[in-house]
Formats: structure tokens, C-alpha cells, sequence
């Protein structure tokens, strides 16, 4: 039997949540009150943990290094004040926990990149440009040296 709070809180949770993992590189716009004024921040990192599983009280741990600084924030996915999440990359891990990225350094702290299928919304966004290859080769064949051109013999019809 389903108590009163438990309702409640299904009527809470968004449908609009990607399936964020550890390791992605996320961009995450918050809505920030400022007396009167209401505006919204993106904060873009990489996620280095996912707790509190996939229920209302689910979080993410964001981390961005700024000027040689580590700055982490924990967002409550389910929570109002989240305008939208993005994922812009994707990397692999072979942990649920990175946080060993906080202490490493250089080249230990790069994360290796994974091949990401971005949803529809991105795709819009990026067209593909695919150049055309031309039907005739010899027609489209130009020299490209001087002595190329030069050692060409004219043929004979």
C-alpha cells in the first residue's frame, strides 16, 4: 500500500532527466533568485558521482576546475530550481566513485572519450556537412606541380 508521501513524490519527479552516468561532462542551468530578479546559471564539469539512486532525493556531484581552482556542487536532479541538464561528452570509467580526479594531476586526470549518441535536440543543432565527391575524376584532375604540368603530353584525337 502506497502512503500519501509516496504519491506525492512521483508527482514530483521529471521525465525530462538524460541518463547521467560518472564520467560524463554535463552543463547543468540552475535558476538563481536574486532579490527580484530570477536568472539562470550553467555550470558545466564532469560528474564525479551519482548517489540516492533514481528516486526524489537522487544527486549529482559536478566538479569544474576554475583558474587552478576545483569547484564541486551537488544538484538535486529532481529539484525544481534545475532549469534543464545537457550532456556534452561522455567518457569511460571503471568507477562509480571518480574521486580520485580531485588530487590527480596532468595526464591522470584526463578521462578517456567515449563514443556519445546525442539526443535529438543536439543532432538538430549540429547539421552533418558531407562534402560531394565529383562523378568524373579525370575531369576534375588538376596538376598540382609545375613540373607536372609540364611533362603532361596533349593527346591526340
Amino acid at each position: 500500500m502506497t502512503t500519501k508521501i509516496e504519491n506525492f513524490n512521483k508527482t514530483q519527479l521529471r521525465e525530462d532527466i538524460p541518463d547521467i552516468r560518472p564520467g560524463d561532462t554535463v552543463r547543468v542551468f540552475q535558476k538563481i533568485k536574486e532579490k527580484d530578479k530570477e536568472r539562470i546559471q550553467a555550470f558545466e564539469g564532469i560528474v564525479l558521482a551519482r548517489k540516492h539512486g533514481k528516486g526524489i532525493s537522487a544527486t549529482i556531484t559536478v566538479r569544474k576546475v576554475i583558474s587552478g581552482i576545483g569547484v564541486e556542487k551537488v544538484f538535486p536532479i529532481h529539484s525544481p530550481s534545475i532549469e534543464k541538464m545537457e550532456i556534452t561528452k561522455r567518457s569511460k570509467v571503471r568507477r562509480a566513485k571518480l574521486y580520485y580526479l580531485r588530487t590527480a594531476k596532468g595526464k591522470k586526470a584526463k578521462l578517456k572519450r567515449k563514443d556519445f549518441v546525442a539526443t535529438t535536440a543536439q543532432k538538430a543543432e549540429k547539421p552533418k556537412i558531407v562534402a560531394e565527391k565529383p562523378t568524373d575524376v579525370s575531369a576534375s584532375k588538376e596538376p598540382k606541380t609545375k613540373k607536372e604540368a609540364t611533362t603532361e603530353k596533349p593527346e591526340d584525337i
